[in-house]
Protein backbone atom coordinates (compact mmCIF):
# COMPACT_ATOMS: atom_id res chain seq x y z
CA UNK A 1 0.00 0.00 0.00
CA UNK A 2 1.45 3.47 -0.77
CA UNK A 3 1.57 6.01 1.73
CA UNK A 4 0.35 8.74 1.75
CA UNK A 5 1.37 11.58 -0.54
CA UNK A 6 3.07 9.30 -3.03
CA UNK A 7 2.73 8.82 -6.63
CA UNK A 8 2.49 5.48 -8.57
CA UNK A 9 2.07 5.04 -12.54
CA UNK A 10 -0.79 4.33 -14.44
CA UNK A 11 -1.39 3.01 -17.89
CA UNK A 12 -0.96 6.29 -20.19
CA UNK A 13 2.21 7.07 -18.24
CA UNK A 14 0.87 9.78 -15.84
CA UNK A 15 1.06 9.34 -12.28
CA UNK A 16 -1.42 9.69 -9.59
CA UNK A 17 -1.58 10.20 -5.74
CA UNK A 18 -2.88 8.31 -2.99
CA UNK A 19 -6.17 10.21 -2.87
CA UNK A 20 -6.43 9.15 -6.43
CA UNK A 21 -5.93 12.88 -8.12
CA UNK A 22 -3.47 13.15 -11.39
CA UNK A 23 0.03 14.20 -10.63
CA UNK A 24 0.50 17.17 -13.43
CA UNK A 25 2.82 16.55 -15.77
CA UNK A 26 5.36 19.42 -16.48
CA UNK A 27 5.01 21.53 -19.39
CA UNK A 28 8.86 20.51 -20.76
CA UNK A 29 7.85 16.58 -20.46
CA UNK A 30 4.57 16.96 -22.46
CA UNK A 31 6.33 18.76 -25.17
CA UNK A 32 8.70 16.23 -25.40
CA UNK A 33 5.59 13.41 -25.67
CA UNK A 34 4.33 15.83 -28.22
CA UNK A 35 7.51 16.28 -30.13
CA UNK A 36 8.30 12.50 -30.16
CA UNK A 37 4.79 11.68 -31.91
CA UNK A 38 5.09 14.78 -34.24
CA UNK A 39 8.32 14.64 -35.06
CA UNK A 40 8.18 11.99 -37.56
CA UNK A 41 4.16 13.63 -38.81
CA UNK A 42 6.11 16.96 -39.14
CA UNK A 43 8.59 15.53 -41.72
CA UNK A 44 6.14 14.46 -43.54
CA UNK A 45 4.32 18.01 -43.20
CA UNK A 46 7.72 19.42 -44.57
CA UNK A 47 7.96 17.13 -47.46
CA UNK A 48 4.06 17.23 -48.05
CA UNK A 49 4.35 20.93 -48.28
CA UNK A 50 7.10 21.07 -50.59
CA UNK A 51 5.32 18.73 -53.21
CA UNK A 52 2.36 21.02 -53.53
CA UNK A 53 4.13 24.40 -53.70
CA UNK A 54 6.13 21.95 -56.75
CA UNK A 55 2.54 21.31 -57.88
CA UNK A 56 1.35 24.66 -57.69
CA UNK A 57 4.57 25.89 -59.75
CA UNK A 58 3.44 23.18 -62.46
CA UNK A 59 0.17 24.07 -62.79
CA UNK A 60 1.02 27.68 -63.18
CA UNK A 61 3.24 26.76 -65.97
CA UNK A 62 0.84 25.10 -68.19
CA UNK A 63 -0.66 28.51 -68.45
CA UNK A 64 -3.70 31.38 -66.42
CA UNK A 65 -6.46 29.21 -67.44
CA UNK A 66 -4.86 25.57 -66.55
CA UNK A 67 -4.13 27.29 -63.14
CA UNK A 68 -7.11 28.33 -62.65
CA UNK A 69 -9.02 24.51 -63.47
CA UNK A 70 -6.29 23.68 -60.88
CA UNK A 71 -7.80 25.97 -58.03
CA UNK A 72 -11.30 25.10 -58.77
CA UNK A 73 -10.44 21.43 -58.40
CA UNK A 74 -8.38 22.26 -55.40
CA UNK A 75 -11.03 22.90 -52.71
CA UNK A 76 -12.10 19.26 -53.27
CA UNK A 77 -8.97 17.76 -53.55
CA UNK A 78 -8.17 19.51 -50.33
CA UNK A 79 -11.04 18.17 -48.65
CA UNK A 80 -10.01 14.41 -50.05
CA UNK A 81 -6.88 15.10 -48.34
CA UNK A 82 -8.22 16.46 -45.39
CA UNK A 83 -11.17 13.90 -44.54
CA UNK A 84 -9.12 11.34 -44.94
CA UNK A 85 -5.80 12.28 -43.24
CA UNK A 86 -7.42 14.78 -40.59
CA UNK A 87 -11.00 13.97 -39.75
CA UNK A 88 -12.09 10.56 -40.33
CA UNK A 89 -8.14 9.81 -39.98
CA UNK A 90 -8.64 11.62 -36.73
CA UNK A 91 -11.75 9.34 -36.07
CA UNK A 92 -9.82 6.11 -36.50
CA UNK A 93 -6.29 7.67 -34.73
CA UNK A 94 -9.09 8.65 -31.56
CA UNK A 95 -11.22 5.58 -31.47
CA UNK A 96 -7.83 3.06 -31.28
CA UNK A 97 -5.98 5.05 -29.32
CA UNK A 98 -8.64 5.20 -26.93
CA UNK A 99 -9.43 1.30 -27.54
CA UNK A 100 -5.39 0.88 -26.56
CA UNK A 101 -5.57 2.88 -23.23
CA UNK A 102 -8.65 1.51 -22.07
CA UNK A 103 -6.32 -1.79 -22.51
CA UNK A 104 -9.04 -3.49 -25.05
CA UNK A 105 -6.52 -4.54 -27.86
CA UNK A 106 -8.98 -7.14 -29.29
CA UNK A 107 -11.59 -3.82 -30.19
CA UNK A 108 -8.46 -1.78 -31.63
CA UNK A 109 -7.72 -4.72 -33.67
CA UNK A 110 -11.47 -5.29 -35.03
CA UNK A 111 -11.33 -1.37 -35.91
CA UNK A 112 -9.19 -1.82 -38.48
CA UNK A 113 -11.55 -3.92 -41.26
CA UNK A 114 -13.96 -1.30 -40.59
CA UNK A 115 -11.90 1.79 -40.82
CA UNK A 116 -11.08 0.12 -44.50
CA UNK A 117 -14.48 -0.52 -44.98
CA UNK A 118 -15.13 3.53 -44.55
CA UNK A 119 -12.10 4.22 -46.45
CA UNK A 120 -13.17 2.38 -49.95
CA UNK A 121 -16.97 4.09 -49.60
CA UNK A 122 -16.05 7.41 -49.26
CA UNK A 123 -13.12 7.33 -51.84
CA UNK A 124 -16.11 5.43 -54.21
CA UNK A 125 -18.28 8.45 -53.01
CA UNK A 126 -15.36 11.05 -54.42
CA UNK A 127 -14.46 9.25 -57.72
CA UNK A 128 -17.97 8.59 -58.94
CA UNK A 129 -18.74 12.58 -58.22
CA UNK A 130 -16.06 14.46 -59.58
CA UNK A 131 -14.59 12.18 -62.25
CA UNK A 132 -18.27 10.55 -63.23
CA UNK A 133 -19.52 14.38 -63.84
CA UNK A 134 -16.18 16.77 -63.56
CA UNK A 135 -17.58 19.40 -65.97
CA UNK A 136 -20.71 19.93 -64.01
CA UNK A 137 -19.43 20.09 -60.84
CA UNK A 138 -16.30 22.25 -61.45
CA UNK A 139 -17.91 24.35 -63.95
CA UNK A 140 -20.72 25.62 -60.72
CA UNK A 141 -17.77 27.39 -58.85
CA UNK A 142 -15.19 28.43 -61.70
CA UNK A 143 -16.92 28.76 -64.86
CA UNK A 144 -17.17 27.14 -68.26
CA UNK A 145 -13.10 28.34 -69.01
CA UNK A 146 -11.83 26.46 -65.79
CA UNK A 147 -13.67 23.23 -65.99
CA UNK A 148 -13.01 22.37 -69.22
CA UNK A 149 -9.05 22.76 -68.43
CA UNK A 150 -9.86 21.18 -65.32
CA UNK A 151 -11.82 17.86 -66.08
CA UNK A 152 -9.30 15.54 -67.70
CA UNK A 153 -7.32 16.19 -64.46
CA UNK A 154 -10.00 15.75 -62.65
CA UNK A 155 -10.73 11.99 -63.78
CA UNK A 156 -7.60 11.30 -63.21
CA UNK A 157 -6.97 12.53 -59.74
CA UNK A 158 -10.61 11.60 -58.70
CA UNK A 159 -11.15 8.02 -60.48
CA UNK A 160 -7.74 6.70 -60.68
CA UNK A 161 -6.51 8.58 -57.51
CA UNK A 162 -9.64 8.39 -54.77
CA UNK A 163 -9.56 5.18 -53.40
CA UNK A 164 -6.26 4.57 -52.63
CA UNK A 165 -5.52 7.90 -51.10
CA UNK A 166 -8.35 7.28 -48.50
CA UNK A 167 -7.00 3.77 -47.85
CA UNK A 168 -3.13 4.95 -47.53
CA UNK A 169 -4.35 7.80 -44.75
CA UNK A 170 -6.39 5.29 -43.08
CA UNK A 171 -4.09 2.79 -42.63
CA UNK A 172 -1.54 5.51 -41.87
CA UNK A 173 -4.26 6.56 -39.17
CA UNK A 174 -4.21 2.76 -37.63
CA UNK A 175 -0.40 2.97 -37.04
CA UNK A 176 -0.64 6.56 -35.79
CA UNK A 177 -3.70 5.40 -33.40
CA UNK A 178 -1.26 2.52 -32.17
CA UNK A 179 1.70 5.37 -31.12
CA UNK A 180 3.45 4.10 -34.73
CA UNK A 181 3.55 7.94 -36.11
CA UNK A 182 7.49 6.92 -37.21
CA UNK A 183 6.42 4.34 -39.05
CA UNK A 184 3.56 5.50 -41.00
CA UNK A 185 5.98 8.83 -41.70
CA UNK A 186 8.40 6.17 -43.41
CA UNK A 187 5.83 5.06 -45.91
CA UNK A 188 4.70 8.11 -46.57
CA UNK A 189 8.08 10.01 -47.03
CA UNK A 190 8.42 7.98 -50.06
CA UNK A 191 4.92 8.92 -51.14
CA UNK A 192 5.94 12.60 -51.27
CA UNK A 193 9.46 12.48 -52.75
CA UNK A 194 8.50 10.64 -55.47
CA UNK A 195 5.20 12.54 -56.54
CA UNK A 196 7.17 16.01 -57.58
CA UNK A 197 9.43 14.32 -59.81
CA UNK A 198 6.57 11.97 -61.47
CA UNK A 199 3.99 15.05 -61.71
CA UNK A 200 6.74 16.88 -63.90
CA UNK A 201 7.65 13.91 -66.06
CA UNK A 202 4.07 13.42 -66.69
CA UNK A 203 3.01 17.13 -66.86
CA UNK A 204 5.75 18.22 -69.31
CA UNK A 205 8.25 15.97 -71.19
CA UNK A 206 5.11 13.19 -70.93
CA UNK A 207 3.12 16.15 -72.60
CA UNK A 208 0.10 15.57 -70.31
CA UNK A 209 0.22 18.99 -68.75
CA UNK A 210 -2.31 19.09 -66.09
CA UNK A 211 -3.94 15.65 -66.27
CA UNK A 212 -0.35 14.86 -65.56
CA UNK A 213 0.47 16.12 -61.98
CA UNK A 214 -3.60 14.17 -61.47
CA UNK A 215 -2.04 10.81 -62.61
CA UNK A 216 1.03 11.62 -60.78
CA UNK A 217 -0.02 11.50 -57.46
CA UNK A 218 -2.78 8.70 -58.44
CA UNK A 219 0.18 6.74 -59.34
CA UNK A 220 2.25 7.55 -56.06
CA UNK A 221 -1.12 6.94 -53.70
CA UNK A 222 -1.39 3.35 -55.12
CA UNK A 223 2.06 2.75 -53.87
CA UNK A 224 1.96 3.94 -50.38
CA UNK A 225 -1.75 2.61 -50.24
CA UNK A 226 -0.18 -1.09 -50.95
CA UNK A 227 2.89 -0.83 -48.82
CA UNK A 228 1.00 0.58 -45.72
CA UNK A 229 -1.33 -2.44 -46.06
CA UNK A 230 1.48 -4.78 -45.83
CA UNK A 231 2.82 -2.76 -42.52
CA UNK A 232 -0.40 -2.87 -40.99
CA UNK A 233 -1.06 -6.74 -41.70
CA UNK A 234 2.02 -7.01 -40.36
CA UNK A 235 1.18 -5.59 -36.83
CA UNK A 236 2.75 -2.51 -37.54
CA UNK A 237 0.36 -0.84 -35.22
CA UNK A 238 1.50 -2.77 -32.25
CA UNK A 239 -1.24 -5.36 -32.96
CA UNK A 240 -2.27 -7.63 -35.88
CA UNK A 241 -5.65 -6.43 -37.07
CA UNK A 242 -8.60 -9.06 -37.15
CA UNK A 243 -10.15 -8.79 -40.57
CA UNK A 244 -12.39 -12.04 -40.45
CA UNK A 245 -14.69 -10.21 -38.35
CA UNK A 246 -18.82 -9.27 -38.42
CA UNK A 247 -19.09 -5.83 -38.97
CA UNK A 248 -20.78 -4.16 -35.86
CA UNK A 249 -22.81 -0.93 -35.57
CA UNK A 250 -20.75 -0.06 -32.30
CA UNK A 251 -17.50 -0.11 -33.91
CA UNK A 252 -18.16 2.07 -36.86
CA UNK A 253 -20.34 4.50 -34.13
CA UNK A 254 -16.93 4.74 -32.70
CA UNK A 255 -14.89 5.83 -35.53
CA UNK A 256 -18.29 7.92 -36.98
CA UNK A 257 -19.20 9.89 -33.71
CA UNK A 258 -16.03 11.58 -34.30
CA UNK A 259 -15.14 11.20 -38.09
CA UNK A 260 -18.28 12.44 -39.64
CA UNK A 261 -18.44 15.55 -37.63
CA UNK A 262 -14.90 16.21 -38.73
CA UNK A 263 -15.56 15.24 -42.07
CA UNK A 264 -18.54 18.07 -42.08
CA UNK A 265 -15.98 20.77 -40.87
CA UNK A 266 -13.60 19.93 -43.16
CA UNK A 267 -16.59 20.06 -45.88
CA UNK A 268 -17.65 23.72 -44.20
CA UNK A 269 -13.68 24.75 -44.49
CA UNK A 270 -13.20 23.66 -47.96
CA UNK A 271 -17.19 25.09 -48.72
CA UNK A 272 -15.52 28.11 -47.49
CA UNK A 273 -12.96 28.40 -50.36
CA UNK A 274 -15.09 27.14 -52.54
CA UNK A 275 -18.07 30.05 -51.82
CA UNK A 276 -15.22 32.70 -52.39
CA UNK A 277 -13.97 31.12 -55.52
CA UNK A 278 -17.52 31.28 -56.73
CA UNK A 279 -18.35 35.10 -55.86
CA UNK A 280 -14.30 35.80 -56.93
CA UNK A 281 -15.19 34.48 -60.58
CA UNK A 282 -17.20 37.36 -61.46
CA UNK A 283 -13.98 39.81 -61.12
CA UNK A 284 -12.56 37.39 -64.06
CA UNK A 285 -10.20 34.16 -64.42
CA UNK A 286 -7.37 36.44 -62.78
CA UNK A 287 -8.79 36.77 -59.38
CA UNK A 288 -9.53 32.95 -59.33
CA UNK A 289 -5.93 31.56 -60.82
CA UNK A 290 -4.81 34.32 -57.84
CA UNK A 291 -6.86 33.32 -54.81
CA UNK A 292 -5.90 29.36 -55.74
CA UNK A 293 -2.41 30.71 -54.99
CA UNK A 294 -3.30 32.43 -51.56
CA UNK A 295 -5.81 29.26 -50.80
CA UNK A 296 -2.83 26.85 -51.47
CA UNK A 297 -0.60 28.94 -48.81
CA UNK A 298 -3.36 28.97 -46.16
CA UNK A 299 -4.57 25.50 -46.63
CA UNK A 300 -0.44 24.42 -46.25
CA UNK A 301 -0.79 25.53 -43.01
CA UNK A 302 -2.80 22.16 -42.30
CA UNK A 303 -0.29 19.88 -42.68
CA UNK A 304 2.33 22.24 -40.86
CA UNK A 305 -0.73 22.07 -38.02
CA UNK A 306 -1.27 18.26 -38.60
CA UNK A 307 2.31 17.49 -37.23
CA UNK A 308 1.60 18.25 -33.86
CA UNK A 309 -2.21 17.56 -34.25
CA UNK A 310 -1.93 14.08 -35.13
CA UNK A 311 0.07 13.43 -31.66
CA UNK A 312 -2.62 15.54 -29.80
CA UNK A 313 -5.26 13.07 -31.28
CA UNK A 314 -3.37 9.87 -29.88
CA UNK A 315 -2.00 11.85 -26.83
CA UNK A 316 -5.42 13.08 -25.86
CA UNK A 317 -7.09 10.18 -26.97
CA UNK A 318 -4.98 7.77 -24.28
CA UNK A 319 -5.79 9.96 -21.59
CA UNK A 320 -9.19 10.11 -21.88
CA UNK A 321 -9.23 6.44 -22.42
CA UNK A 322 -7.22 6.49 -19.12
CA UNK A 323 -9.82 8.90 -17.58
CA UNK A 324 -7.44 11.04 -16.67
CA UNK A 325 -9.17 14.16 -18.27
CA UNK A 326 -6.45 17.15 -16.42
CA UNK A 327 -3.69 15.84 -18.73
CA UNK A 328 -5.58 15.71 -21.48
CA UNK A 329 -6.34 19.64 -21.31
CA UNK A 330 -2.65 20.17 -20.42
CA UNK A 331 -1.22 18.06 -23.30
CA UNK A 332 -3.95 19.94 -25.84
CA UNK A 333 -2.92 23.11 -24.89
CA UNK A 334 1.13 22.76 -24.89
CA UNK A 335 0.41 21.47 -28.09
CA UNK A 336 -1.58 23.92 -29.77
CA UNK A 337 0.81 26.88 -28.53
CA UNK A 338 3.30 25.21 -30.40
CA UNK A 339 1.24 25.23 -33.61
CA UNK A 340 0.94 28.70 -32.98
CA UNK A 341 4.17 29.57 -33.12
CA UNK A 342 5.03 27.54 -36.24
CA UNK A 343 1.72 28.68 -38.26
CA UNK A 344 1.96 32.59 -36.93
CA UNK A 345 5.81 32.69 -37.54
CA UNK A 346 4.98 31.04 -41.35
CA UNK A 347 2.36 33.93 -41.77
CA UNK A 348 4.40 36.72 -40.19
CA UNK A 349 7.17 35.91 -43.97
CA UNK A 350 4.11 35.40 -46.20
CA UNK A 351 2.21 38.83 -44.87
CA UNK A 352 5.96 40.51 -44.63
CA UNK A 353 6.49 40.75 -48.74
CA UNK A 354 3.26 38.74 -50.47
CA UNK A 355 4.62 40.22 -53.53
CA UNK A 356 7.75 37.36 -53.59
CA UNK A 357 5.70 34.91 -52.57
CA UNK A 358 2.88 35.36 -55.10
CA UNK A 359 5.87 35.95 -57.74
CA UNK A 360 7.19 32.09 -57.06
CA UNK A 361 4.37 31.06 -58.69
CA UNK A 362 3.11 32.71 -61.82
CA UNK A 363 4.61 35.20 -64.21
CA UNK A 364 1.70 36.69 -64.84
CA UNK A 365 1.71 39.93 -63.29
CA UNK A 366 -2.16 40.68 -63.03
CA UNK A 367 -2.59 37.45 -60.90
CA UNK A 368 0.60 38.23 -59.00
CA UNK A 369 -0.68 41.57 -58.33
CA UNK A 370 -3.91 40.35 -56.62
CA UNK A 371 -2.44 36.90 -55.24
CA UNK A 372 -0.31 39.76 -53.57
CA UNK A 373 -2.92 42.06 -52.09
CA UNK A 374 -4.78 38.07 -51.04
CA UNK A 375 -1.56 37.42 -49.10
CA UNK A 376 -1.35 40.79 -47.46
CA UNK A 377 -4.54 39.93 -45.99
CA UNK A 378 -4.52 36.53 -45.05
CA UNK A 379 -0.87 35.73 -44.43
CA UNK A 380 -1.08 37.78 -40.37
CA UNK A 381 -4.12 35.57 -39.78
CA UNK A 382 -1.93 32.30 -40.34
CA UNK A 383 -1.51 31.66 -36.60
CA UNK A 384 -5.18 31.56 -35.53
CA UNK A 385 -5.35 29.12 -38.43
CA UNK A 386 -2.49 26.47 -36.75
CA UNK A 387 -3.89 27.13 -33.37
CA UNK A 388 -7.38 26.20 -34.02
CA UNK A 389 -6.39 23.39 -36.03
CA UNK A 390 -3.94 21.82 -33.03
CA UNK A 391 -7.04 21.93 -30.60
CA UNK A 392 -8.92 20.60 -33.46
CA UNK A 393 -7.18 17.37 -33.76
CA UNK A 394 -7.15 17.68 -29.72
CA UNK A 395 -10.61 17.60 -29.52
CA UNK A 396 -11.31 14.45 -31.96
CA UNK A 397 -8.67 12.70 -29.11
CA UNK A 398 -11.64 14.10 -26.52
CA UNK A 399 -14.50 13.44 -28.32
CA UNK A 400 -15.66 16.97 -27.69
CA UNK A 401 -16.47 18.31 -31.23
CA UNK A 402 -19.23 20.69 -29.92
CA UNK A 403 -17.06 23.88 -30.30
CA UNK A 404 -15.08 22.92 -33.37
CA UNK A 405 -18.11 22.63 -34.87
CA UNK A 406 -19.33 26.21 -33.97
CA UNK A 407 -15.72 27.62 -34.29
CA UNK A 408 -16.90 26.04 -38.43
CA UNK A 409 -19.56 28.01 -38.47
CA UNK A 410 -17.73 31.49 -37.67
CA UNK A 411 -15.21 31.20 -40.25
CA UNK A 412 -17.60 30.20 -43.54
CA UNK A 413 -20.02 33.38 -42.09
CA UNK A 414 -17.47 35.85 -41.71
CA UNK A 415 -15.00 34.60 -44.63
CA UNK A 416 -18.14 34.03 -47.45
CA UNK A 417 -21.13 36.24 -46.20
CA UNK A 418 -18.87 38.83 -44.12
CA UNK A 419 -16.88 38.74 -47.21
CA UNK A 420 -19.60 39.78 -49.26
CA UNK A 421 -20.61 42.23 -47.70
CA UNK A 422 -17.35 44.27 -46.71
CA UNK A 423 -16.94 43.66 -51.02
CA UNK A 424 -20.43 44.75 -51.78
CA UNK A 425 -22.10 46.72 -49.00
CA UNK A 426 -18.87 48.77 -47.41
CA UNK A 427 -17.14 49.18 -50.95
CA UNK A 428 -14.02 47.39 -50.31
CA UNK A 429 -13.94 45.39 -53.55
CA UNK A 430 -11.25 42.39 -54.18
CA UNK A 431 -10.36 43.08 -50.82
CA UNK A 432 -13.02 42.70 -49.04
CA UNK A 433 -13.10 39.20 -49.44
CA UNK A 434 -9.26 38.81 -49.08
CA UNK A 435 -10.68 40.52 -45.21
CA UNK A 436 -13.04 38.41 -44.54
CA UNK A 437 -11.51 34.89 -45.20
CA UNK A 438 -8.82 36.74 -42.80
CA UNK A 439 -11.17 37.39 -39.62
CA UNK A 440 -13.63 34.01 -40.65
CA UNK A 441 -9.84 32.44 -40.25
CA UNK A 442 -8.89 34.34 -36.83
CA UNK A 443 -12.35 33.81 -35.94
CA UNK A 444 -12.07 29.96 -36.17
CA UNK A 445 -8.80 29.88 -33.76
CA UNK A 446 -10.68 31.71 -31.23
CA UNK A 447 -13.71 30.23 -30.78
CA UNK A 448 -12.06 26.64 -31.16
CA UNK A 449 -9.74 27.63 -28.05
CA UNK A 450 -13.01 28.75 -26.51
CA UNK A 451 -13.86 25.26 -26.21
CA UNK A 452 -10.75 23.71 -24.41
CA UNK A 453 -11.93 24.31 -20.48
CA UNK A 454 -12.30 22.03 -17.79
CA UNK A 455 -16.15 22.96 -17.85
CA UNK A 456 -16.28 20.93 -21.77
CA UNK A 457 -13.15 18.75 -21.39
CA UNK A 458 -14.46 16.38 -18.17
CA UNK A 459 -16.04 13.33 -17.74
CA UNK A 460 -19.78 12.90 -18.36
Amino acid sequence: MSEPGTMTAVGNGAAVSSAGLPAPIPAMELVRRIGRLAGPTGLIAVLQTGAQLVETWLAARQGTAALAGWAVVLPFALLLQQMSTGAMGGGVVAAIARALGADKREEASSLVLHAVIIAVTAGLAFAVALAGFPRGVLGAVGGVTAAEAAATYAVWLFGAGAVPAWLANTLASVLRGGGRHALAARVLALMWLAFPLLAWLLAEPAGMGLAGIGASLAAVSWAAALAMAVVVARGGAGFVPVLRVRPSGALFARILSVGLVACALASVANLTTILVTAQLRHHGTAAVAAYGISARLEFLMIPLAFGVGSALTALVGRAVGAGDWHTARRTAWVGALLALAIAGTAGAAVGLVPERFAGLFTKDAEVAAIAARALSWVGPAFGGFGLGMALYFASMGAGRMRWPIAAGLCRIGLAAGGGWLLANVAGMGLDGHFLGVALGISAYGLVTALGVRQAEWSAR
